[in-house]
């Protein structure tokens, strides 16, 4: 009976005689009471779509050279226009959704990935453990955001690791950034994770498989870990909007991924900084792909947290 309680997730909602399945019911509702947060969805399916399939979407190579005259405005046969070295601008901004939502996708998973570990362990077993942890998670987050991927991302410019190509969109530096990213983000998300957690071990239930005999790795995997994933889930999604975000800051300082690889940021730093008045479509477009991204992923995690959690389902 504990267990049966102990995976009982918010949100669920339950049919005379049948039951949905918990993301299809998120699905449902979703549509039925969220409008933003299904435009902030299909936004973000769109952009998947557009990282996946940019080889067939894009009718130029990012970097080709004389795709058509220098600073053509948008036009017919170059949608978005052409920047000062006569690239097509629309194949760039396609092939930058690829390197942001793979840096995104892949900081997200490490960044959740230590949020569980962090907040999980120190909320279960508290205590002393749990205090001289929380001291450390609290001096990362006082460092400077910006000033830790400047430091860290200028150590590991020349770094190599094994196995890894140097050029593609799993090179070294991809990976390093999102590294980077995630390390920020997870010890920061840790904090929301240990909350629900304390909530979690509180309850009822847990009494009830402690006294039954469960072993802690049980109490964590099978009944902490599944009731704090509406959460996780929430700061997944909305943690790829301002990873993204955070990525083209760093490609706007020149601390990015290398030179022949195409990324929104890196658009906006070089020849939109340098052309902007000139051809100002050259900053628009770029722009305007970073902004919907971030607005997409925000409203899609605003509505899976009204959604996932039972205190905001009414709100």
């Amino acid at each position: 009976m504990a267990e049966m309680v102990a995976l009982e997730l918010p949100g669920v909602g339950v049919a005379p005689g049948r039951r949905l399945p918990f993301l299809v019911d998120v699905g449902r509702r979703l549509v039925r009471e969220k409008p933003l947060g299904l435009i902030g969805g299909l936004l973000v399916l769109m952009f998947v779509v557009m990282a996946v399939a940019a080889p067939v979407l894009t009718p130029y190579g990012p970097g080709q050279l004389g795709a058509g005259a220098r600073l053509l405005g948008p036009s017919g046969a170059h949608l978005f226009g052409t920047d000062n070295l006569g690239r097509d601008v629309f194949s760039r901004v396609v092939r930058g959704a690829q390197v942001s939502m793979t840096i995104g996708v892949l900081a997200v998973v490490i960044s959740t990935l230590i949020s569980l570990a962090i907040g999980v362990l120190t909320g279960y077993f508290g205590g002393l453990f749990d205090m001289l942890f929380q001291r450390v998670v609290d001096g990362f987050m006082a460092f400077p955001a910006l000033v830790f991927l400047i430091a860290v991302g200028a150590m590991f410019t020349n770094a190599q690791i094994p196995g890894l190509p140097t050029q593609g969109l799993f090179s070294t530096t991809v990976m390093s950034i999102s590294i980077e990213l995630g390390v920020l983000f997870g010890v920061g998300n840790s904090r929301v994770i240990r909350s629900a957690t304390l909530s979690v071990v509180s309850s009822t239930y847990i009494e009830a498989a402690r006294a039954s005999g469960a072993s802690h790795a049980r109490l964590i995997l099978v009944h902490v870990v599944p009731n704090v994933m509406p959460p996780v889930i929430t700061l997944a999604t909305l943690g790829l909007g301002g990873i993204i975000l955070t990525e083209s800051a760093l490609e706007f300082l020149g601390l990015g991924v290398p030179p022949d690889q195409v990324t929104w940021g890196k658009m906006l730093s070089t020849e939109a900084r340098a052309y902007m008045l000139q051809a100002p479509w050259l900053a628009i477009f770029p722009g305007l792909a970073l902004s919907t991204a971030v607005f997409g992923f925000n409203m899609l995690g605003d509505a899976l947290r009204d959604l996932l959690d039972p205190r905001l389902r009414r709100g």
